[in-house]
């Protein structure tokens, strides 16, 4: 019999706080942070996004003594390894750390080393070590040397899913008698790269996203990590269980390089395999935190698919997104977190920016904040080139 997977663990960072407690607290108090870029130059800084209000500096300070601070770090390391040791804290099993395993995540990886080392190199003071703080798996390595994990380090890229997916491996490692507690999440930081490359698809919101709205009319990119510490019913001690990862569903459907597929045939397959794993029908779900990034496409796209799965009894909706941004590769993991926040508080966050409904669906997204009995979550993140994850999270 396949092991549960509980969490034991979370850590988290973004623009809305710098631990999990303070995002709860955000969240509570409906309390968005979206504004212009200030950490560097860019001709976008007229559009809003959701900044981390802290330099590399200030991250740095954040973590523990035993951080090498002699060592260059990308901002997307420090925001990882700031989640990754607050979620560290939060489990008190036996298991020693070099027993431990760690999947990480990323999409822009050191983009923002990158961008540094192309004008030094016009200039004649490039660092050819900044070369190595571009690749993807740095993080997750810088990681994994700092807190002394090493029986198996992995990282997973698969766009704005890729956080997801990593917690999806790590459950699957535990599940088959692999490991018997990984650390899971990921990380993102905002980059020109990033900036220009979403205005160059025309998604990014002028005015501040609105998912699910009938007006969205666009994405607003956001910063941050989230880290979760997954633990076997072998190890994990019952006062560190916040909840248990029940279900999950991965599927790439390759629709499009960036569009999701209008009727969401990829999302639904992602969200039945997510029921089947849990061994949940639809009416179990007591509320879902959707991907809901406020594009034209994605939310028509994920609306449809909620709508073929649930029928007309469709739970509770919200997209988070309104408060963090889109933080990319860290996404599924903040929401994961989020999604057992209402758990445990027994709250359903609302969707804030809503104003108008779509007309394409029948539904309209949770827009305030309440009270509720709430025992299984969803959690749905999407990607680029059809990359589609959905988890379930279950109160204990």
């Amino acid at each position: 019999m396949q092991k549960k997977v509980y969490v034991t663990g979370l850590g988290a960072i973004s623009a809305i706080g710098k631990s999990v407690e303070e995002m709860f607290l955000a969240l509570k108090a409906q309390h968005a942070c979206m504004g212009g870029v200030e950490r560097f130059d860019t001709l976008l800084r007229h559009i809003p996004v959701c900044e981390v209000k802290a330099d590399n500096s200030d991250l740095l300070k954040m973590l523990p003594h035993q951080i090498d601070r002699g060592k260059d770090y990308s901002r997307t390391c420090l925001l990882g390894m700031i989640a990754a040791f607050q979620a560290l804290q939060g489990s008190h099993s036996a298991v020693p750390a070099e027993k431990m395993s760690i999947v990480g995540a990323t999409t822009v990886a050191g983009m923002d080393y990158n961008e540094r080392y192309f004008r030094a190199l016009t200039e004649g003071t490039a660092n050819p070590y900044w070369v190595e703080l571009l690749d993807c798996a740095d993080a997750t390595q810088q990681i994994a040397k700092a807190t002394g994990i090493f029986a198996n380090i992995t990282t997973v890229t698969t766009a704005c899913s890729s956080s997801a997916n990593a917690i999806i491996v790590g459950a699957r490692m535990i599940r088959n008698g692999l490991a018997d507690k990984v650390l899971v999440g990921g990380a993102d930081a905002l980059t020109r790269f990033t900036m220009n490359g979403f205005n160059s698809l025309q998604i990014l919101s002028p005015t501040g996203c609105k998912p699910f709205d009938a007006h969205r009319n666009g994405v607003t990119l956001g910063e941050g990590a989230a880290y979760l510490l997954l633990e076997s019913e072998n190890t994990a001690l019952a006062d560190d269980i916040q909840c248990e990862l029940s279900g999950y569903g991965s599927t790439s459907d390759a629709y499009h390089q960036t569009s999701s597929s209008p009727d969401g045939e990829g999302a639904v397959m992602a969200i039945r395999k997510a029921l089947s794993t849990a061994g949940l029908t639809p009416d179990c779900i007591d509320c879902i935190n959707a991907h809901g990034t406020g594009t034209e496409v994605n939310d028509l796209s994920e609306g449809r698919a909620i709508e073929t799965v649930f029928g007309t009894k469709i739970p509770p909706i919200s997209s988070t997104k309104g408060y963090t941004g889109h933080t990319l590769a860290a996404a599924g993991a903040i929401e994961a977190i989020i999604s057992t926040l209402s758990i445990r508080e027994k709250l359903l966050f609302p969707n804030i920016g809503f104003e108008n409904a779509m007309p394409e669906v029948a539904f309209t997204p949770n827009i305030l904040l309440q009270s509720a009995d709430i025992h299984h979550v969803m959690s749905n993140s999407f990607g680029f080139g059809g990359n589609n994850v959905s988890l379930i999270f279950s109160s204990c």
